[in-house]
């Protein structure tokens, strides 16, 4: 051995660098993997466009995945050979493209909305009503730490939200007070373990 990290190891330090998250590198390592092992383990150095237009091909054509999973594949493949391998490909113009789906997305009403909550309680009403109610992504509900809750101005400060970044959003008052009684309950079991 040369010394030189494993291309997937390489590949897992160039997506820390920039910041990508946990779900993405572990996504985007997964689809390089099969992108290998469907050119029987042939290193990606020495293939080029070719090689990624028929992967993704078949991924459309024979596997049938979705056109946003094609999308994904083809981001891997491209972080891949250009921020690991340093390789510039030409535009990809003979993939069959997957299609997308002709359908509106399902938005629920107020109403639709309230009677899903009515059947919630506890911290799972809590959770999903300020992820309805702030804007808040599933990730960025579960890591809401005390200190980024400010009753006060009546916002929560959005720590390492997507891309990295912090934002504000508002707290709705209709969950101050739930979220103070919830905030109160954490404090009395943390007190009683200690």
């Amino acid at each position: 051995m040369d010394g030189k990290p494993r291309l997937l190891d390489q590949m897992r330090d160039r997506i820390r660098v920039k910041h990508y998250s946990i779900r993405t590198e572990q996504v985007y390592c997964d689809w390089v993997k099969q992108f290998i092992r469907f050119h029987r383990y042939r290193h990606p150095a020495e293939m080029g466009a070719a090689e990624v237009e028929v992967f993704l091909t078949d991924l459309a054509v024979r596997r049938k995945v979705s056109a946003s999973t094609q999308n994904q594949v083809l981001a891997a493949v491209l972080f891949l050979y250009k921020q690991v391998l340093a390789v510039e490909l030409p535009w990809l113009n003979e993939v069959v493209r997957a299609k997308r789906p002709e359908r509106l997305p399902v938005v629920l009403s107020v109403e639709e909305v309230r009677r899903v909550l009515a059947g919630l309680d506890g911290e799972l009403w809590l959770a999903c009503s300020l992820l309805y109610g702030t804007g808040m992504r599933l990730m960025e509900v579960v890591r809401l730490r005390v200190k980024d809750v400010d009753f006060a101005r009546g916002e929560i400060l959005v720590r390492d939200g997507k891309g990295m970044k912090d934002r504000v959003t508002v707290l709705p008052r209709s969950l101050e007070q739930p979220l103070r009684q919830h905030l109160a309950v954490v404090r009395a079991t943390h007190k009683a373990e200690l």
